[in-house]
């Protein structure tokens, strides 16, 4: 374990989690942290959509500050930057360009990028389009986190020459994600934003599981779905669920829904936070097929896999109380040795010592290749 570190994390949001996947995954790794006794600040541009839906104005795990624009974060944040042990940037920040443009050129520490959305990345960088990191970033950055694991981070550093390439997925906070006390009110329920890329298997995974079984309650919960969808009668709706209320919510699920989004899909290997949330609240997974999954968790042990809604429907009605206590037992198992925020934090703690240490081999090197000093 590292001597505790000074760590400043410019990241896209973490005092509100609506319509965003960042805010849960920045709050649980950074409790890790704070738990292994580093000092996290973030910084978060302030803006109004987030702003009007504040979840989590003030975290104890980091401090919080916000900033207006890109002029206010170098004005007032450069010499936190410029001192700090380790800057990370994350994906999808406002002006992410320029912002690693300064921070690659302010920081003296560690400085690390990483990226929650790393399909969606790759896909954009084929173009250099895109718009929180460029392709000549990359190889300047001392290490480059990805949310996607197996192969990929082997293809940053093969295809665009990261220095250091390593998975960080998703974790949970398991202090605050277990069983609750609560009746299993709905046969299925679903915790997610509206993505068009995702409504199909919704569709056919809840809503005509939904329609099926009439008799049955179901749920789905996330913010920014049109209006104009049609929710069978049976399907209670929620714009948004604080986190703080997210356990509740997965325990009073007979079984919960993953879905996965096309990006996601291709490249695999991009587990959602709602499989470790669900799993650590001891609430039984169906998802669809995503390449990786099954290493994650064992199928069928652990977790069911679903095409339609006649498969759902099976593993609703047919699955025995028994086999769900074992299955929500051995997935809750899972995350608790190896998902938790304890555990990311001190796999992030392992990069962030490897990469200061290739720092410093790079820095004695360039020191031995200078020329000695002239003898007066």
């Amino acid at each position: 374990m590292l001597h505790s570190i000074d760590i400043v994390v410019i990241g896209l949001a973490i005092t509100s989690s609506w319509g965003n996947g960042h805010a849960t995954t920045y709050r649980s790794l950074l409790h890790g942290l704070q738990q292994r006794g580093h000092r996290i600040t973030f910084l978060e541009r302030d803006q109004p959509w987030y702003a009007s839906h504040r979840d989590a104005p003030r975290l104890e795990c980091c401090d919080t500050q916000l900033y207006a624009d890109l002029e206010e974060l170098r004005t007032r944040f450069a010499e936190r930057v410029r001192t700090a042990d380790a800057v990370i940037v994350g994906s999808y920040v406002a002006d992410g360009r320029d912002v690693c443009d300064w921070v690659l050129q302010q920081a003296r520490g560690v400085r690390a990028f990483y990226d929650i959305d790393t399909p969606v990345t790759l896909a954009q960088l084929r173009s250099d389009t895109c718009p929180y990191l460029g392709v000549d970033q990359i190889p300047q950055f001392d290490l480059m986190l990805s949310f996607t694991g197996g192969p990929i981070p082997r293809r940053l550093e093969a295809a665009f020459g990261a220095r250091r390439a390593r998975p960080l997925y998703c974790s949970v906070n398991v202090e605050q994600y277990c069983p609750q006390p609560v009746s299993k009110t709905f046969a299925l329920g679903y915790l997610g934003t509206y993505s068009l890329d995702r409504q199909a298997g919704l569709e056919r995974l809840l809503n005509d599981t939904a329609r099926r079984l009439p008799s049955q309650q179901f749920a789905v919960v996330g913010a920014q779905y049109p209006a104009h969808l049609h929710w069978p009668s049976n399907v209670q709706r929620r714009e948004h669920l604080p986190p703080s209320e997210h356990p509740t919510f997965y325990s009073q699920q007979s079984f919960t829904l993953n879905l996965t989004r096309a990006d996601m899909r291709k490249t695999g290997y991009s587990p959602s936070v709602r499989l470790f949330e669900a799993a650590a609240c001891g609430t039984p997974i169906i998802s669809d097929h995503s390449p990786g999954l099954a290493e994650l968790f064992a199928p069928d042990a652990e977790i069911l896999f679903a095409r339609d809604a006649d498969e759902v429907v099976h593993h609703l009605l047919e699955l025995s109380p028994h086999r769900r206590r074992l299955m929500s037992e051995a997935a809750r198992e899972r995350v608790l040795n190896g998902h938790s925020s304890f555990h990311r934090a001190a796999e992030l703690e392992q990069y962030l010592c490897e990469a200061r240490s290739d720092r410093a081999h790079a820095a004695a090197r360039g020191a031995d290749r200078q020329p000695a000093a002239a003898t007066p």
